[in-house]
């Protein structure tokens, strides 16, 4: 019966956050906002909103491990996703397409994910109230770099996502606002019986939160981008598609400072286990995969695939071997 829970509900998580991630680009299109500005802010934000609901309510369980988990495990997997989006386009080297626009976005996240990581393993016990000074500092750097890509040139740039005219049969603005509400509001109320249902599957299995959260709770969450972004680029967003890979790796990282203040057990990181440095490193790793797959000149195909998503797909199932085989679990 857990694991009817678990599918039914990760598939309304799925479906809600797709339709936010559908009425988020009409509120790009009605606002008239870049396609690089809209994948790797609004619409990273939005697909990431899964995680975030997941996280928190995790935090309710007492399942820390699951929360810090499902957060770090989504940056593994959106860099996979890097590797999905070659394949689903073999005929055209996406990779190498708009490097230079993601660079920023993506030299961000690896900072921002390094940054975790080492407040993790250094254990600063500094504290704003109830509130950790590490996830103080995590928030700031998020907002400084959102206000980088913001005056960055080329997250100006018009594209797919910003028409010079407004195509018809494009819903209103008001009821794109709406249908993100409710979508919204449904996560809020759906999210929490995911994370009993992944609770009670890592009891039942003995795998422990820390390894479902990496990967079982990671994978869900992480459906919407996968879902959003090869539609992006099915449509020819690819700028859309790819940033809003990265942004959800920066806005994951985001999300762990935030975390901090729902948690009134203490500074947040310095409840986390250490051991997830080892998860938050091979996150970081993939990014720069990804980011240097974007700035690299490789001409190198193995069948259909790029050589470098090719490496991001043995490294993430690499990584989720090391994982099992040092047993990540609590």
């Amino acid at each position: 019966m857990v694991w009817v829970q678990f599918l039914l509900t990760a598939a309304a998580i799925v479906y809600a956050a797709t339709q936010l991630a559908k009425y988020g680009d009409v509120i790009a299109i009605r606002t008239r906002l870049g396609g690089m500005f809209v994948g790797t802010l609004l619409l990273a934000g939005v697909t990431s909103l899964p995680e975030v609901l997941t996280t928190i309510s995790a935090l309710g369980r007492g399942a820390v491990d699951l929360a810090a988990g499902n957060l770090l495990g989504s940056n593994m997997f959106n860099m996979l996703l890097l590797a999905v989006l070659d394949m689903v386009h073999s005929k055209k080297r996406l990779l190498r397409k708009a490097a230079f626009k993601h660079a920023l976005s993506g030299g961000l996240a690896m900072l921002m994910i390094g940054l975790a990581v080492f407040f993790i393993l250094a254990d600063i016990d500094l504290k704003v109230g109830w509130v950790g000074a590490d996830s103080l500092i995590l928030i700031l750097v998020y907002i400084g770099g959102v206000r980088l890509i913001q005056t960055n040139p080329l997250a100006g740039e018009k594209t797919l996502a910003q028409p010079e005219e407004i195509p018809t049969g494009i819903p209103s603005l008001r009821k794109a606002l709406v249908g993100f509400g409710l979508a919204a509001a449904a996560l809020v109320v759906v999210t929490p019986l995911m994370v009993d249902s992944s609770v009670r599957i890592a009891e039942i299995t003995g795998l422990g939160t820390t390894f479902v959260g990496t990967t079982l709770v990671a994978l869900v969450t992480s459906l919407p981008e996968m879902v959003t972004t090869i539609a992006a680029a099915r449509q020819g967003a690819d700028d859309m598609a790819i940033g809003n890979l990265f942004g959800s790796n920066l806005f994951n990282m985001a999300a762990l400072g935030l975390t901090d203040i729902f948690f009134l057990g203490g500074r947040f990181l310095g409840v986390v286990d250490p051991a997830f440095a080892l998860v938050g490193l091979l996150g970081l790793i993939m990014t720069g995969m990804g980011l240097i797959g974007n700035l690299a000149r490789l001409e190198k195909r193995i069948g259909f695939i790029e050589i470098d998503a090719l490496l991001l797909i043995l490294v993430y199932a690499g990584g989720l071997w090391f994982l099992y085989s040092r047993g990540v679990t609590p």
